[in-house]
C-alpha cells in the first residue's frame, strides 16, 4: 500500500511541474508575443540622412529586416537581415543570424534588445537600455518595402 501511495505521489508531483513550466495559451507574455506579430515601419532622420526600417516578425519566431538609408545626396544604401525573436515578457530580443546574405562575424555583436509598450494599437515604442535611446515602430500592411 505504501509503494502505491508513494509512487501516486511522485505521479501527482510530475504532472504538477510540467504543468508549471508550461504558461497558459493565453498568458500575457504570449498574448504580448501574438500582437508583435507583423510587419512594422520605423522611419527617422538624423543629421540628413533618412532611414527606413521595414521588420517583419513571424509566428514561429522568425524576423527579416529590411533596411533604406538615403544620405544628404541622395546615394541609397540597403540592407536584409534576418534572425530569431523572442518576447520575454519585457523586452523583445532579436538575434541575427544573416546579415547582408552572410554570417555575422566578430567583433559585430548581433543582437537588439528593446523593453518594449505599446502607447496605440498600431504600434510600439522600444527602449534600448545600453545605447539609451527609444525607438518607434508602426504597424504597416505586409509586403511594405523600405
Amino acid at each position: 500500500m505504501r509503494q502505491h501511495f508513494a509512487l501516486l505521489l511522485a505521479l501527482v508531483a510530475a504532472l504538477g511541474t510540467a504543468a508549471c513550466d508550461n504558461a497558459p495559451v493565453d498568458s500575457p507574455v504570449q498574448q504580448t508575443q501574438q500582437r508583435l506579430v507583423g510587419t512594422w515601419l520605423r522611419e527617422f532622420d538624423e543629421d540628413g540622412v533618412h532611414v527606413r526600417r521595414v521588420l517583419v516578425l513571424e509566428a514561429d519566431g522568425h524576423f527579416d529586416e529590411a533596411v533604406r538609408i538615403t544620405d544628404a545626396a541622395g546615394a541609397v544604401t540597403e540592407h536584409r537581415h534576418a534572425g530569431e525573436w523572442l518576447y520575454d515578457g519585457t523586452n523583445l530580443k532579436r538575434r541575427y543570424t544573416r546579415m547582408d546574405g552572410g554570417q555575422p562575424s566578430a567583433p559585430l555583436v548581433p543582437y537588439a534588445t528593446f523593453e518594449i509598450r505599446f502607447p496605440g494599437k498600431a504600434e510600439f515604442v522600444g527602449i534600448d537600455r545600453v545605447r539609451r535611446r527609444e525607438v518607434r515602430y508602426q504597424r504597416v500592411a505586409g509586403g511594405t518595402l523600405a
